[in-house]
């Protein structure tokens, strides 16, 4: 059996050993420490866009947006609203927190949060206490931010983006991340740049920045000895991690043509094969990073090829594809919760494959990646 061809590996370019290194030689080895200051510089410093950004690194994405829901002071009785297709780590933190969350459709052109199921949602909620909406960028591509946006203010409810997918996307220019009340990034290994466990909270707001820092470090306040004041949580980075990455944030708009080059890669080897679509950027407000290239497999125009006869095929031979997200409003841990939409995420959800997208993917790796797929469609 040849090598795993995985779907999106950790891809270190080597600047990351000499910020470990550092951490080794001051024996920083510790939570905290130089490495993570720095690293919260470097987000800043990226992101930046006609305002100062700030940054909090943290253990995990999911941490980060745990955090922008205790800042907008979410509890029991309340209400969020969710964008239904995404991974568990943007409604998890929502049930931490005893919230209701209402599931919201997504649309075709992004794929994500759906404007018009949105607005209906909050008009019916309209006289609910609705502390929070939460569009996910899917796999690296902009939500509609100026229809999400508009509404949000129309209801007056901040937004808080998941933006865990989406490190070097824009929308009209602006980086991905920037446009809500905060927003959530994750270094999980499979993202396109990696702390190999990690994730961070960005806001406009210092303030937010200031509060959350302190609620990750356990609450503990300013005194001698351990004193302690509010409920905290253990989620800052470690001094180490966040060496690995001041390095691969150095390397990270390398990374994103790479991904951008993998989808084209794609979409070059698709053409003239009926059936297959791509999520593709709407007009040239939107840039993806492709973090993952994702596309749909319609067995009315494939000549019945699934999507799962495709992942299992390529499973076959060691090459891992997944399929997309299940939409929360469909896990039995959300049985009965309340969803707004015509079901466009389950259709994308039943077609839908997201392709080995590494950034350090070989010439040669994709040319078993073809070959496979060839066996498939082009027999």
């Amino acid at each position: 059996m040849k090598s795993k061809i995985w779907l999106s590996s950790p891809h270190m370019g080597g600047l990351e050993q000499k910020y470990v290194n550092e951490a080794f030689d001051t024996n920083w080895v510790a939570p905290l420490g130089p490495n993570v200051n720095g690293f919260e510089t470097d987000i800043s410093r990226y992101l930046y866009y006609k305002h100062e950004i700030y940054a909090a690194a943290l253990s995990s994405g999911t941490a980060a947006l745990h955090l922008a829901l205790k800042m907008l002071n979410v509890c029991v009785g309340d209400v969020v609203m969710v964008q239904s297709f995404t991974f568990c780590g943007t409604t998890n933190p929502v049930s931490y927190l005893g919230a209701e969350i209402v599931f919201i459709d997504s649309e075709l052109a992004t794929w994500n949060m759906c404007p018009v199921a949105l607005k209906e949602a909050l008009e019916e909620y309209k006289h609910k206490s609705v502390k929070a909406i939460m569009p996910v960028h899917l796999y690296g591509m902009p939500f509609k931010v100026n229809e999400i946006q508009a509404i949000a203010e129309l209801y007056g409810v901040p937004v808080i983006e998941d933006a865990a997918e989406a490190l070097g996307s824009r929308y009209k220019n602006q980086n991905c991340g920037t446009f809500g009340q905060m927003a959530a990034l994750s270094f999980n290994g499979n993202k396109i740049i990696t702390t190999s466990g990690g994730g961070a909270l960005v806001s406009k707001s210092k303030d937010f920045i200031d509060q959350a820092r302190f609620l990750a470090t356990q609450a503990r306040d300013k005194a001698p000895h351990y004193q302690h004041s509010q409920i905290g949580y253990n989620y800052r980075m470690s001094n180490i991690l966040a060496g690995i990455g001041r390095g691969q944030i150095e390397v990270l708009d390398e990374r994103v043509s790479q991904r951008r080059a993998n989808n084209q890669r794609y979409r070059v080897f698709f053409t003239g094969i009926g059936g297959i679509t791509f999520q593709t950027e709407p007009n040239s407000d939107y840039f993806s990073n492709y973090w993952l290239t994702a596309i749909l497999i319609d067995p009315k125009k494939t000549g019945g090829i699934t999507r799962e006869e495709v992942r299992l095929a390529l499973d076959s031979v060691n090459i891992e594809s997944r399929p997309l997200w299940k939409p929360m409003h469909m896990q039995s841990v959300y049985e009965g919760s309340q969803f707004f939409g015509s079901g466009v995420c389950e259709q994308l959800f039943e077609q839908g494959l997201c392709l080995p997208s590494g950034s350090n993917l070989t010439k040669e790796e994709f040319e078993r990646i073809f070959e496979a797929l060839s066996k498939i469609f082009k027999n």
